[in-house]
């Protein structure tokens, strides 16, 4: 474990020491200096409507993603935020071609998007962001997800997103750190249950084997079966729940956003993230020819070298947990239980975990 990391998940607290005075003017040195470049360099980016867009009211909850030949996960996703309160979907389509595109345009709440440009040229989608959240408003909450990441936390889909953020403003916080949990497939003949989740067919992820630490820009957590597999040191913290305001740009990366001082908020949430979903030899493949992702999709390349040598990833281990609900999260030290209001009526459950 590197110096100044901590295991994750918890074992007993779900909490960080308190930072320094000296580290918490770092961050505020390094935000005033990159909030600067950030500010000079800002370059507008074209993107256009592909059906007719409404501005958003004061009580949506805004949902903001970016598509590519996604049509294996893209239904399941929908219905997954749909549920935990998301009024509104704001899509740009990057060039998919397998049905994607129009499958969006069919749906009454989803606002799609096209680009004069490829998702690396948009700074591999923060451009487009960004452009997104200034075009449909400043001053309030967005998801902010990529297509294979399920956003879960304590009691949802009971409790629903507006739920969620009045929980984070009576805390005065202004975004939601958490961490991508990698699932992917267990040992087939046990593997697929009944049901139209993603979870229900693709359900294993390491149950250890990461740690967390704080970095001048915010929170750090590493490890997990790519960690594991391939040696390789992914960034596995976002923010998927962010109040954006003037202040905000996701700057050089998207896992960590600007202000820098607001990412050290409690982790109170988890993103199921289906890179390996049942598709995962194709979408790998595709990322390797399209060369979108960071430094020419090199982390896809050692991917397919090992497809390429045995015709599959096994990613079975000692450590891999079939995934059950979030109270089995809780109980592991991935997140904490929340206290939300309990005086509102009770809400219809909804049958999202087997």
């Amino acid at each position: 474990m590197k110096r100044g990391s901590m295991k994750y998940p918890f074992d007993r607290q779900f909490s960080f020491p308190k930072r320094s005075i000296i580290d918490r003017a770092k961050t505020l040195y390094d935000n005033a200096r990159v909030s600067f470049r950030e500010r000079r360099s800002r370059q507008d980016v074209e993107l256009l409507p592909a059906k007719p867009i409404v501005p958003l009211s004061s009580v949506d909850i805004p949902l903001v993603f970016i598509a590519h030949n996604d049509m294996a996960l893209l239904p399941s996703f929908l219905k997954h935020y749909r549920m935990i309160g998301v009024t509104r979907f704001i899509c740009v389509d990057d060039v998919s071609n397998d049905g994607t595109k129009e499958y969006l345009l069919e749906q009454p709440d989803i606002d799609v998007w096209t680009s004069n440009i490829r998702y690396e040229k948009a700074r591999r989608g923060r451009r487009w962001r960004e452009a997104l959240f200034g075009r449909y408003g400043y001053e309030r909450w967005y998801i902010n997800v990529d297509s294979d990441e399920f956003l879960i936390y304590d009691q949802c889909p009971e409790e629903t997103i507006p739920a969620l953020i009045q929980v984070l403003e009576d805390n005065g916080i202004k975004r939601l750190p958490a961490p991508m949990l990698d699932i992917y497939p267990g040992v087939e003949a046990d593997n697929a249950v009944s049901g139209d989740l993603p979870w229900f067919s693709v359900n294993r992820f390491d149950a250890d084997g990461y740690e967390i630490s704080y970095v001048k820009r915010g929170i750090s957590v590493k490890g997990g079966p790519r960690k594991r597999l391939f040696n390789e040191e992914n960034e596995l913290i976002k923010y998927p729940l962010i109040y954006w305001d003037k202040y905000c740009y996701f700057g050089s990366s998207i896992h960590r956003p600007l202000p820098y001082n607001r990412n050290f908020a409690p982790i109170w949430g988890v993103l199921l993230h289906f890179k390996f979903f049942t598709n995962y030899r194709e979408k790998i493949a595709e990322a390797v020819d399209g060369r979108q992702h960071y430094n020419g999709s090199q982390h896809y390349q050692t991917m397919k070298e090992e497809l390429d040598q045995k015709g599959d990833i096994d990613f079975m281990d000692k450590s891999s947990t079939r995934f059950a609900n979030p109270t089995q999260l809780i109980e592991l030290g991935f997140m904490p239980s929340i206290c939300f209001d309990l005086d509102d009526e009770p809400r219809a459950p909804y049958r999202a975990w087997k």
